[in-house]
């Protein structure tokens, strides 16, 4: 059995990067989504645009997008990497995009299946 080591958190101004506990700006996207294809005679799938509107006074490599559906959705595929929740109501999505501080973004089509009357409830970008 081992001994229970309490962690210790200190303070160095010499460090080149840390640690947030927040990343991005709450706000700096404008996202919309448009499911532009539904299941049709040979396929089963949903297709939506994403795009966002990044306004902000910061750059980044890293977004993620977290799209919340009325029903769970099997996920297929994206320009991006799921990160969590195939087979559920949420997914969330890792993208690699440099985005400059003011920014249009097209993320491509998110294809997804689901039942009938399937509808975006949120969707939001953080980076």
């Amino acid at each position: 059995m081992r001994n229970y080591i309490k962690p210790v958190a200190i303070n160095n101004e010499e460090l080149a990067e840390g640690v947030y506990a927040a990343s991005g700006t709450p706000g700096c996207y404008t996202v919309t989504s448009n499911i532009h294809q539904g299941p049709q005679t040979g396929r089963g799938d949903f297709r939506i645009q994403i795009n966002g509107v990044h306004k902000a006074d910061h750059t980044k490599e890293t977004q993620w997008l977290h799209i919340t559906f009325n029903m769970p959705v099997v996920y297929k595929s994206s320009n991006g990497t799921l990160e969590s929740g195939d087979g559920t109501n949420t997914l969330c999505i890792k993208y690699t995009y440099h985005q400059n501080p003011i920014d249009n973004i097209g993320l491509g089509d998110l294809i997804v299946e689901s039942g009938v009357g399937l509808a975006v409830i949120s969707l939001r970008i953080t980076d």
